[in-house]
């Protein structure tokens, strides 16, 4: 519940207390007010002059004491006093579940984000009588949007998430409520340094990762470059060798040929000249081109003698 609601609930009784001259009608005032449903604010009542009028009468001065109670105390603190009017049982209801408000809403003594309430500690605080009582209590408390807690049977505990900002304040209370807001900034001022901190380490982090894989990316640039120059060097010398090879393979491929062709001419030769009888001859390959030489110098000479 909002304090919106809160607040409109209690409107008509602020208006009335304008109008409430005795004593006795602001004594009644307070009986409705505390006693009507969704009326969980009672400052703007207790600032009426006609209430404010009842503080320290004999025989209504409880009623505003009471109010007081309603505004910023407890099951506790009203079971404490002395001369305070009886309640009736949705008075008792309503005060036991602003005293839930106030027990749940203070500070835990752990650092968890909720609050861990037993059911004998609150059926202690809350005078009542078994477990059964305390459940329909939280119940309430959690249809009509005072807190947002859980049951838990099992380990007999009330499990408090978050409380509605519905108590008044009561007097010499901001004191305590700047030290505690001055104390949270303190907190948080430590916590925004921590991140500051965290957040430079993980830069600074982040600058040298990048100056490593930078350099690393410059050596493997370099090597690859290098390895390139030289692959290029290599496949050249392969081809001049390569091209040697095909030089003097070619060379005694012509060589052979050569060959060839000189057999070819001694075979020629033999079948045209009568040497050889057309077969190849070794170490003596020029046979026939001799006897051809020999006869027809044979006949020159002839001719010259007879001449």
């Amino acid at each position: 519940m909002d304090q919106s609601r809160a607040l409109n609930a209690l409107a008509p009784f602020v208006a009335l207390a304008k109008s409430a001259t005795s004593p006795r009608a602001a004594a009644d005032l307070v009986t409705q007010a505390t006693s009507a449903p969704n009326t969980y604010v009672f400052a703007e009542l207790l600032q009426q002059p006609n209430v404010q009028a009842l503080a320290g009468q004999e025989q209504y001065g409880g009623f505003h004491e009471l109010l007081k109670v309603f505004a910023w105390g407890t099951w506790e603190s009203y079971k404490a006093a002395d001369g305070l009017p009886p309640l009736s049982p949705a008075q008792q209801t309503k005060l036991r579940l602003l005293s839930l408000l106030t027990i749940a809403a203070a500070k835990p003594s752990t650092s968890a984000s909720e609050t861990n309430l037993s059911y004998t500690s609150l059926c202690s605080r809350l005078d009542l009588d078994s477990p059964i009582d305390l459940e329909h209590l939280v119940t309430q408390a959690i249809y009509n949007d005072l807190i947002s807690a859980s049951l838990n049977p099992a380990s007999q505990t009330v499990v408090v998430n978050s409380v509605a900002p519905l108590r008044d304040l009561a007097p010499g209370s901001v004191a305590d409520m700047i030290a505690e807001l001055s104390a949270w900034s303190g907190r948080c001022d430590s916590v925004l340094a921590d991140l500051e901190a965290e957040i430079a380490k993980v830069k600074s982090e982040a600058r040298r990762r990048h100056a490593r894989e930078t350099k690393a990316e410059k050596q493997v640039k370099a090597v690859m470059e290098a390895g390139e120059k030289g692959g290029s060097g290599a496949l050249g010398g392969g081809n001049m060798l390569g091209g040697g090879r095909m030089t003097r393979g070619n060379s005694k491929k012509a060589e052979e040929d050569d060959g060839d062709y000189g057999d070819a001419m001694d075979v020629d030769g033999g079948n045209a000249l009568g040497g050889g009888g057309g077969k190849k001859r070794n170490g003596g390959g020029g046979g026939g081109v001799g006897s051809m030489m020999s006869s027809m110098f044979g006949k020159s000479g002839g001719r010259s003698g007879r001449s």
